[in-house]
């Protein structure tokens, strides 16, 4: 049975403290790990964080930064209706749009919004339409499927 008298730290985590300024022989001795001379041998010594011994401090010789970039953003590919109706094809999609050069390659998901007219009937595949582009698409006779 384990009692709390037996309890020990794993091998290797203690070790001993450093006894400073006990002689030559300790290897500690004379500067006491403080080196030789300078503001850090001297007693009282303290910096403030990011003192860097009175040179331009690096955090002030960097420009600011200003706004925010969000890393985690998907791109999508907006589409107009006016812009589909002078596409040469029966079947729209993104991946349709990125080989014509008409979407960006970096794009994920492709949008459809209602600006302009079409007249003719073409199928189109995308992750959103608004209502307007929708109804546009369908009264020329196509169709809006959700991906």
């Amino acid at each position: 049975m384990l009692n709390l008298e037996d309890l020990r730290p794993n091998e290797g985590a203690t070790h001993a403290k450093k006894r400073k300024g006990r002689g030559i022989a300790s290897g500690h001795g004379k500067t006491s790990c403080r080196g030789n001379n300078g503001e850090g041998q001297r007693s009282g010594n303290s910096h403030k964080r990011g003192f860097e011994g009175g040179q331009m401090p690096s955090y002030r010789q960097m420009p600011k930064l200003k706004g925010f970039k969000n890393k985690f953003r998907e791109n999508s590919a907006i589409i107009n209706v006016s812009n589909l109706a002078k596409l040469d094809t029966e079947v729209v999609d993104l991946a349709y749009l990125q080989e014509n050069n008409k979407a960006d390659y970096s794009a994920v998901a492709l949008r459809i919004l209602g600006n302009g007219e079409i007249t003719k009937a073409i199928t189109v595949r995308a992750s959103y339409f608004s209502p307007s582009a929708k109804q546009k698409i369908e009264q020329a006779g196509g169709k809006a499927e959700l991906v």
